[in-house]
């Protein structure tokens, strides 16, 4: 079986799959997929952390999936914009599980990544898979990466 790290930059999914289709991510479903007859080495999701009921409950089913839920301060400013950015950490933990996997799945259309995903590709020779909302990932990103799998309706929740 081979080895698999995931890494889910969890506020670029909900941004980018609400703006796209106005639909949430279904991480049962990412979950199935990536790690099917695969030996999980390390699973993440990057989130703020607002510390209200819904968000709460949202990081209890993530845990419940499978993943390890990091967790940041939601930052507002004072100018109405806010902060939560994980694009350190991620590629901390990224550089840190590369080595212990075979596969390496990042699921963000954040091109800041791709400079990641080509290095751990030239040192560690991981396959990489990078999900993310086809229209809303950076091509630099879908061009380093051994596999680009688009998020389409297959892996959203449907509104009842």
């Amino acid at each position: 079986m081979k080895k698999v790290s995931i890494f889910v930059d969890v506020q670029n999914i909900y941004y980018t799959t609400k703006q796209e289709f106005n639909l949430n991510f279904d991480y049962n479903k990412f979950w199935e997929l990536v790690t099917h007859q695969r030996e999980i080495v390390g699973a993440f999701a990057y989130t703020t952390d607002k510390r209200d009921n819904k968000q709460i409950q949202f990081q209890n089913i993530l845990r419940a999936t499978g993943f390890e839920v990091k967790l940041k301060p939601f930052i507002s400013r004072s100018d109405g914009s806010s902060k939560g950015d994980w694009d350190v950490g991620i590629t901390i933990d990224i550089m840190e599980y590369a080595r212990k996997s075979d596969i390496v799945v990042l699921a963000s259309g954040d091109g800041d990544f791709d400079l990641l995903i080509k290095k751990i590709r030239e040192i560690y020779n991981n396959q990489t898979e990078v999900y993310g909302v086809s229209n809303l990932t950076a091509n630099s990103l879908k061009k380093v990466t051994s596999n680009f799998y688009p998020i389409d309706h297959g892996l959203l929740l449907t509104k009842f």
